[in-house]
């Protein structure tokens, strides 16, 4: 028997509640979504040209499985009766024509197809991966607004609207999905229950509070002579352990399947065990008004850096504190799903803890291209924390293709269209474009007598009238004024049409836009009401409006009679990711088959084919469609509408769901990731670094400190970096090395003057101890005969290889090509280093070691984990003597020798920092990641008490705020 099944209205995890502004903003107007399985962000659907169909067959008849959780009226689940057939004959009995018994037997699934393996039993068909059959899915919010009473039930109200990524989410917790599924979710902005307490404790900032008005909550006793008492001061929302723990049962209990909630909170109580919810509305503030406007080539206006600082600390502990929830749900062998853009760094995070850990991330917006995206001032941050998954997946080609370029032109990354090779692993990137609820939505559009009624007064009110139908959200990028200019120059154009054709324009608020201020708002609203009095004043009469606009929400029955009596369908978006509107058009013409026009810039305009494409800021060209549109015959119209509908049908949201996780198994089977090397945790090294009292530092310099130049001559260090360093070593605490290729000379002239430094030079072979102007020698003993051979076989390739030179050091020689042809230089290494292999090296005990753009021989004893050994074994091994805090930076072959001597030390790991520095996809032995030089001397800053931007989240980690500056 099917269990029964709570409906609620939800939406996408964007809505907040907007009580002032607009009046189309007023919550009398939004209280019912105008588009099931609208996402208010938006989605996309484009798609590479080139590449092969995914399979969409699902392993399951929708119509007959059990259902999962419902929290939306559009769910694809509906509850209903088990009285299905199980045999043809059943399903063919009482049939009353041809046709019916072909859509009745369609119901009956072939017994003869076989399924994909992965499909019914993944842990099966990727037995190496070790799966444990759960799949945690982490998305901004819960699919419920919360409304809070202390010692109370939870209020769960649906959130306005659907969207097809909570779909995904109802199919993976249903009977038919072969996983067992946890959604992580922030609680959203929580609100108090009016009269539930005293006005003293209920006070907060989301924009969606309201004073209380029970005069019973005034002041008691109340004395009319004397002045009323001032308010108390707001202290938020305190929600105890006690509420928190019953949200999650009432959660799991309500909805069927398990749902965490993540709190994010301003303050935490420990010694009552509470959190203090104050300023709600903070954790939307950078995605919402930095990442979603770029991500739609938009850019803000300049502002007060300290503001956009503050942003972005609270974006980071966003996803810090959603990876901690995470972390509590993980059971080794489950995948993580992190969709959109409100967690971009939550997979390096996730990846900094769980080294192996399963990630794939999938975001339902644009990406811009890196021309655009390079100006975001957080750029190498947002790219090296989605990296941190497995596998990256987009709605289009073009996106993927953007992200792709940003890796390699931001952070010099390898990238081809297949992904990204970073940190020592390859990393998938791939398009899946999500789509609708389908079986679902055609339910709804044609199971409604309601509808029905709602079909025949449209059509009673608009007789005679060619019906466009429009529906988007007020925001400048869903291009509403482009098509309404596009409108008039039709009516212009083609006079034959002048009231005989209505344009029906529903305009619903975007709350993505509500942290950019009311003006921005009303700029997009006045915009609009001018074009439409425009349109009206010179196109209209008293007996007839060619425009008719609703800036408002629809109740679903109004939506889908609209999108079902439309002749026309138009969306003219100027930037847009996952348009469902027009997908949900398509279904609803199944019996009118009216044409889709449909902007080039929307993400769905890659798969929808039949549609007829248009660029909206063409306005003429976007004007001769619609006339295209209207006059279009019969027979063209039917063969552009059964290839959207097959497509839509196909192409379904249970599908994506299934495609998405048979790639990522596929991917993580393929590419060997335990060699992956995450980007370093800034605020784990700032937490341990401050609780140590004895600390030792180990930093190479070419590479490191500073960046390579062609000539090794000119690779000085900066102020900034003999600043930091300098102010790291006067700390009495801190032991500072630099351990460098470098010769005595160099070394003396550019950091000499830093007697708190130590030096090590020549990879290990002289030291200069801190505070001291002698240099020790560690190989004065050593033969050196073998140079004058080696000298004469480098002098040999350098005469062959234009631009290269030999460096001769007191014990090691090196041969650079840094100023050769890379690929020519690259090949006469390869040739020199068989040859002193072939001779040298079996002569004497020395080695031949690569290092960027060089060849380098030395003594085989010397190299830096000798040093690195050393100076551990300095500090001793007894009780308390060992450093507590171990911090070694390097960026070359030669750097491994230091991290492999602190892997084989005594020093407990959690101790040990070993970074490797660069963009090379190298292996290696450290255990965490930097890109590049300007980050090491960021990290040394941020462990000096320097927290700049992009500190600034791991400052508000452990800090709990963040210093006020604008840098």
């Amino acid at each position: 028997m099917t269990p029964p099944t709570r409906h609620v209205r939800i939406s996408s995890p964007e809505p907040v509640d907007r009580s002032d502004g607009h009046p189309a903003l007023q919550a009398s107007v939004t209280n019912v979504p105008v588009t099931p399985a609208a996402h208010t962000a938006g989605k996309s659907a484009y798609i590479d040209p080139n590449e092969e169909a995914q399979s969409t067959h699902l392993p399951f008849d929708p119509d007959k499985v059990t259902p999962g959780p419902s929290w939306n009226p559009n769910s694809y689940f509906e509850p209903r009766a088990d009285d299905r057939a199980s045999s043809p004959t059943e399903a063919a009995a009482g049939a009353r024509s041809g046709e019916e018994l072909l859509r009745r037997l369609s119901l009956i699934p072939d017994p003869t197809f076989r399924h994909d393996l992965a499909d019914v039993d993944p842990r099966a068909a990727h037995p190496g991966l070790n799966l444990s059959g759960r799949i945690i899915s982490a998305t901004f919010v819960v699919p419920y607004n919360l409304g809070y009473a202390p010692g109370n039930d939870w209020e769960l109200n649906g959130r306005q609207g659907t969207s097809a990524l909570f779909d995904s989410f109802s199919y993976l917790a249903s009977a038919a999905s072969p996983w067992n599924h946890t959604l992580v979710g922030w609680t959203g902005e929580v609100k108090e229950i009016v009269g539930a307490r005293p006005t003293s404790s209920a006070s907060f900032s989301s924009a969606s509070h309201q004073a209380l008005a029970n005069k019973a909550a005034a002041p008691i006793p109340v004395d009319s002579k004397a002045a009323p008492e001032p308010p108390p001061q707001a202290e938020g929302i305190r929600v105890g352990r006690s509420d928190r723990e019953r949200l999650e049962r009432q959660l799991e209990r309500d909805h069927g399947g398990r749902i965490v909630p993540v709190w994010l909170y301003d303050e935490k109580d420990d010694e009552r065990d509470e959190v203090v919810l104050k300023d709600q509305s903070r954790w939307r503030q950078y995605a919402e008004h930095e990442l979603y406007t770029l991500f739609h080539y938009k850019q803000n206006e300049p502002a007060d850096g300290r503001a956009a600082r503050k942003a972005w600390a609270d974006y980071y502990r966003l996803n810090k504190m959603f990876a901690d929830r995470i972390l509590d749900e993980y059971k080794p062998g489950d995948i993580i799903i992190v969709h959109d853009f409100y967690l971009l760094l939550l997979p390096s995070l996730l990846r900094q803890r769980l080294p192996n850990v399963y990630i794939g991330f999938f975001l339902h917006v644009p990406f811009p291209s890196s021309e655009f995206y390079r100006c975001l001032s957080r750029r190498k941050e947002i790219l090296e924390g989605v990296l941190g998954a497995n596998m990256v997946g987009f709605q289009s080609y073009s996106y993927s293709r953007h992200f792709s370029s940003c890796c390699t032109r931001i952070l010099g990354f390898d990238s081809s269209s297949a992904g990204v090779d970073a940190y020592g692993a390859h990393v998938a990137v791939d398009v899946f474009p999500i789509g609708i609820n389908a079986a679902s939505t055609q339910r709804t559009a044609y199971g409604d007598p309601l509808i029905e009624e709602k079909i025949k007064g449209i059509r009673e009110l608009y007789a005679g009238k060619k019906i466009i139908v429009g529906r988007d959200r007020l925001d400048s990028v869903r291009g509403v004024a482009q098509k309404l200019q596009a409108f008039e120059m039709f009516l212009e154009r083609y006079p034959q049409w002048h009231e005989k054709v209505v344009l029906i324009q529903v305009t619903s608020p975007s709350s993505v836009q509500s942290h950019r201020g009311a003006d921005d708002d009303s700029k997009v609203v006045n915009k609009i009401s001018d074009l439409v009095a425009r349109i009206n004043g010179n196109y209209g009469s008293l007996s007839f409006t060619p425009v008719q606009h609703f800036p408002q929400y629809l109740s679903k029955e109004e939506y889908f009679a609209l999108l079902r009596v439309a002749d026309v369908g138009l969306i003219t978006s100027v930037r847009d990711g996952m348009n469902t509107t027009s997908l949900e058009y398509v279904i609803c013409q199944k019996e009118s088959h009216g044409p889709l026009i449909l902007s080039e810039f929307s993400g769905t305009a890659g798969s929808l084919g039949g549609a007829i494409h248009i660029n909206p800021w063409d306005l003429g060209g976007v004007a001769d469609a619609i006339n295209e549109a209207l006059v279009m015959p019969a027979g063209q119209r039917q063969e552009q509408f059964d290839k959207l509908y097959k497509h839509v049908i196909a192409n379904n949201v249970q599908a994506w769901t299934n495609n998405f996780l048979k790639r990522l198994m596929t991917n993580l089977s393929s590419f060997d990731q335990s060699f992956a090397t995450p980007a370093l945790d800034r605020a784990k090294l700032l937490y341990q670094y401050r609780q140590a009292k004895k600390r030792l530092f180990m930093f190479d310099y070419d590479g490191t400190l500073t960046p390579i130049v062609k000539d090794p001559g000119a690779a000085i260090p900066s102020d900034r970096v003999i600043r930091t360093l300098k102010t790291l070593a006067a700390d009495p605490a801190n032991s500072v090395w630099i351990i460098s290729g470098r010769d005595q000379r160099f070394l003396d002239d550019w950091m000499g003057h830093i007697s708190e430094l130590g030096l090590s030079a020549e990879h290990g072979s002289f030291m200069r101890h801190p505070r001291s102007e002698e240099w020790e020698n560690l190989t004065e003993k050593t033969d050196m005969s073998w140079q004058s051979e080696v000298l004469d076989t480098f002098q040999q390739y350098t005469d062959r290889t234009q631009g290269s030179f030999i460096e001769r050091k007191k014990i090691a020689l090196t041969w650079h090509y840094r100023r050769a042809d890379p690929e020519y230089g690259a090949f006469q290494a390869r040739e020199c280093q068989k040859h002193l292999e072939r001779t040298v090296a079996k002569k004497y005990d020395v080695e031949v070691m690569t290092g960027k753009a060089n060849l380098e021989v030395r003594p085989r004893f010397v190299n830096k984990g000798e040093i690195a050994k050393r100076l551990v074994n300095d500090y001793g091994d007894g009780p308390g003597e060992p450093p507590e805090f171990v911090l070694c930076l390097g960026d070359d072959f030669t750097d491994e020798d230091m991290f492999r001597s602190l892997r084989q030390s005594k020093l407990p790991q959690d101790h040990v920092y070993s970074v490797t520095v660069g963009a090379s996809s190298k292996q290696t032995l450290a255990s965490w990641h930097l890109v590049e030089p300007s980050d090491v001397i960021s990290v040394i800053s941020l462990l000096n008490g320097s927290a700049d931007a992009s500190n600034a989240g791991a400052v508000a980690v452990i800090e709990g705020s963040v210093p006020e500056s604008r840098t």
